[in-house]
Parts: structure tokens; C-alpha cells; sequence
């Protein structure tokens, strides 16, 4: 409980001042908060599980002269030309206007560098995002903005996004502030005017439709590319289990930590569910159609550290994606901003203001100015460099748990720090053997 100045003032838990702000602004404008970024609240995470490293009853891997691969393919249930990956970090999907042209070259640039894909968006595929990215997957979102068949069959993998962990269930805004002429060109619609993407698909109205769209995807690309089908985290065993039986080859679950570029305050930290909730439904729904590891699971949300891939790996993912993270590595919230940070009611490490394209940094705007600061190379290897740490710390835990490739991490490496987390995720609280609503006390 927060006091003040040493006078006993007593501030509130259930109205603490980010609250009454937030009712006072409502109060005073009549207008609900729209941000970026994902859920600020604290939820049961990564951070809960610790990993058993080897001792006696297992033996490590020696670093300097025992392999430890990081390698990954997905896509390869139905498609002649699945991905082949070199990290299992992928960049997940983030628009050309969210994002400006430079950032999304820079993502390209880093994914390449070191052998991993990136992703498109919604409003279609950029030159430069193409041009700059060996492994390039396609979205295709409920909007249509910037769709293109050519696009489809230019791309490396299609990815069919019926929900996004920030706001499962809502569709996406991109406000007129950020609608420059050539966004606006790529999307067909109008300069300068608040876009607003549909919450759903028009193209069909259930599962069984969705098998007809995803066979059109793949007699469009020549059965070359693996399809993948993109939920947030809410009924996540059920929208598994369609989404397989619809014909997906890869499932990508975002939890509701993922990050987005705008959308209301209220939908970000009430809708959905933590990552670490959902990956273990996932996980079952696959393994009880005996499709575990032959249609390949994706998670982001929250994904900061090469320790959260190897979580996200031993609960049984095949491969991470990040999003805001990235953003934070390409220099999003840097301190050197600081100052253009508070000019505009900010700070750096508080900035989450993506949809009003004033970003210091340059890479959520669509402003010439700010977009020139951002330098696709020197982007393109922050980002690569981020990426190899990230594979380099999941291989150091994986060594530890005397594993030679990361897709052997398994539950049974893991224990929760609390009994929540230990329900979720479905293993044992740390010197026990419980594992909370599956075990005996």
C-alpha cells in the first residue's frame, strides 16, 4: 500500500491514481482511451516457472563441445515448401502504418541476418519489407486492406489471422494521423481518415468455411506454402482443435501480453488470457488429435528473454513470436528520446502511444521526419543482434537441462514459483509434486 511524504496518506488499491486519472480524463473529454502496446496489468507469466537444471539425476551438455540446435520447420503437414528456420524466434505481424516503412525494412533486415521469418500485417506487403526479407509470411486479416494475390504467391507462407491476443474478438484502428497517401493507396481508402478493421472474416462464417478459404489459399499459391491460422488467447482448446480440422498447418496463439497499435485501453487488460494459459490448451487439443509437433504451435505474448522462449518451448511450443519486444530493440522507449518523450505527455519506458504517429523514434509513425531517424541498417542489426541473444540464452538453459535441441525442453523441466501459475501451466509448485486441479495435494 502506497503512502505519501510521511503524513499517513493512504492511497487506494482499488483507486489508485492511474485509476482516477483514467475517470477524470473520461469525466472531462466523454472520449475512451485508445494506446498501443499490450497489457500493463500484472499477470501470471514466464517469470512464474523456473527451470530444474541437471545435476546428478541428469547430465548437462558441455557449451564449448556438445551441440545444442536450434533449428525449426513448420508448414510441413501439407505444403511442398515448408519454412525451415535456423532460430525458432520469429517476428510476428505488425502493419506497414502502425509501423513506418524504415521499421518494417529493419525487421526484415534482422529476421534474414539470422535465418528466422517475419511478417506482413494488415494493409499489405511493402517493397522494401519484401525485398529485405528472405522468409517473408503473408497475412491475410478480416479487413482486406492491401490484399493482393500476387502478394500471396510472393510470399513465403500464408497466415489467416481471425484474432490478435490484445483484443481477441475486436477489430484493429489505424487512426487518419497515420493514413499518409501511400498508406491510404495500399489500402484503397481514403487519406487521412480513421480506419477501422472489421472483427471478422466476410469471406466466411465458421470452421467449415474456413476449410473452403484455406483450399482457395493453397490452389492460389500452388500448395507451395504452409498456411497458418492465427487466434488470441481465449477458448484456446476449441479454436485449436477447428483450426487443425479447418486444415491449418501451423496454429499461432497470442496471448493477451501481445502488443498492439491501437485499440481501446479497456479491450488490452480485459479480454483475453495470459500466454502461459493458453499454451498448455493448445498443447492437449494437438496432442489428443495426434497432431502434437506435425502441425506446429507458435506463441507470442510477452516472449522478452531467451529464458520465455525456452519456457514457451518446454510447454510445448515449436516456435516464438515477437512483436513489441522487437520495437523495444529497434529503440522504442529509448531514453535518448526522453526528452521528445515528455514533449508529448510521455516518457521513455512509459511510451505506449502508437496510434497518434508522433513517435520520437520513428518507427510508429508515418511522418517523414520522424520515420527518416530510424536507419534500416543499423535497425536491421539491433534487431539481429537481439535475436541471436535471445537463441543463445534459450540454448544456455536447454544445455543446463541436459537437452541437444530445444524442441526436447519438456514440462516435466519446469516448476511454478506459485500455485496459479502452476494450474495454468500445468506443472508441479516448485518442491512438490502438486500440480494444482491435476494432482493429489
Amino acid at each position: 500500500m502506497s503512502t505519501s511524504d510521511g503524513r499517513g496518506l493512504r492511497e487506494s488499491a482499488t483507486f489508485d491514481r492511474a485509476t482516477i486519472a483514467a475517470i477524470q480524463h473520461a469525466a472531462e473529454t466523454g472520449v475512451y482511451d485508445i494506446r498501443g502496446w499490450g497489457a500493463k496489468r500484472p499477470l501470471p507469466h514466464f517469470d512464474d516457472l523456473l527451470f530444474l537444471g541437471a545435476s546428478m539425476s541428469r547430465y548437462p551438455l558441455e557449451g564449448y563441445r556438445e551441440r545444442c540446435d536450434t533449428d525449426v520447420v513448420l508448414g510441413d503437414r501439407h505444403a511442398e515448401r515448408p519454412l525451415h528456420l535456423s532460430t525458432p524466434v520469429t517476428i510476428a505481424g505488425m502493419s506497414f502504418g502502425a509501423l513506418s516503412a524504415q521499421a518494417k525494412e529493419s525487421l526484415g533486415r534482422g529476421a534474414s541476418e539470422v535465418g528466422t521469418s517475419t511478417t506482413t500485417g494488415d494493409g499489405g506487403m511493402t517493397d522494401e519489407e519484401r525485398g529485405h526479407s528472405k522468409t517473408l509470411v503473408y497475412q491475410v486479416l478480416p479487413s482486406r486492406y492491401g490484399m493482393n494475390p500476387d502478394h500471396l504467391r510472393a510470399a513465403d507462407a500464408i497466415e489467416v489471422v481471425l484474432g490478435q491476443g490484445a483484443k481477441p474478438g475486436g477489430g484493429g484502428m489505424l487512426l487518419g494521423q497515420k493514413i499518409s497517401d501511400r498508406v491510404a493507396g495500399m489500402r484503397t481508402l481514403p487519406p487521412g481518415i480513421d480506419q477501422r478493421s472489421a472483427c471478422r472474416h466476410p469471406d466466411w462464417t465458421g470452421p467449415d468455411d474456413l476449410a473452403i478459404k484455406i483450399l482457395e489459399l493453397r490452389e492460389i499459391t500452388d500448395w507451395q506454402k504452409p498456411i497458418y491460422v492465427k487466434v488470441g488467447a481465449t477458448r484456446t482448446y476449441y479454436d485449436v482443435k477447428l483450426a487443425v480440422a479447418a486444415g491449418a498447418d501451423v496454429v499461432v496463439v497470442d496471448g493477451m501480453q501481445g502488443g498492439t497499435a491501437a485499440t481501446q485501453e479497456v479491450f488490452i487488460e480485459h479480454v483475453g488470457i495470459p500466454i502461459l494459459a493458453a499454451i498448455p490448451q493448445a498443447v492437449q487439443a494437438l496432442s489428443e488429435l495426434g497432431l502434437h509437433r506435425k502441425v506446429q504451435l507458435v506463441v507470442s505474448g510477452g516472449i522478452r528473454t531467451g529464458a520465455d522462449v525456452a519456457k514457451a518451448m518446454a510447454l510445448g511450443a515449436d516456435a516464438v513470436a515477437i512483436g513489441t519486444a522487437a520495437l523495444i530493440a529497434l529503440g522504442d522507449n529509448d531514453p535518448r528520446w526522453a526528452k521528445e518523450y515528455e514533449s508529448i505527455g510521455s516518457a521513455a519506458g512509459f511510451y505506449d502511444d502508437f496510434q497518434d504517429g508522433r513517435d520520437p523514434a520513428g518507427i510508429t509513425t508515418q511522418d517523414p521526419e520522424l520515420a527518416a531517424r530510424l536507419d534500416p541498417l543499423q535497425g536491421g542489426r539491433r534487431i539481429a543482434n537481439y535475436l541471436r541473444v535471445l537463441t543463445l540464452e534459450a540454448q544456455t538453459i536447454a544445455r543446463a537441462c541436459g537437452k541437444g535441441h530445444l524442441l526436447h525442453l519438456e514440462p516435466e523441466d519446469l516448476v511454478s514459483l506459485t500455485i496459479e501459475a502452476a494450474a495454468m501451466a500445468r506443472v508441479p509448485l516448485a518442491g512438490t509434486s502438486w500440480i494444482p486441479g491435476r494432482t493429489p495435494l
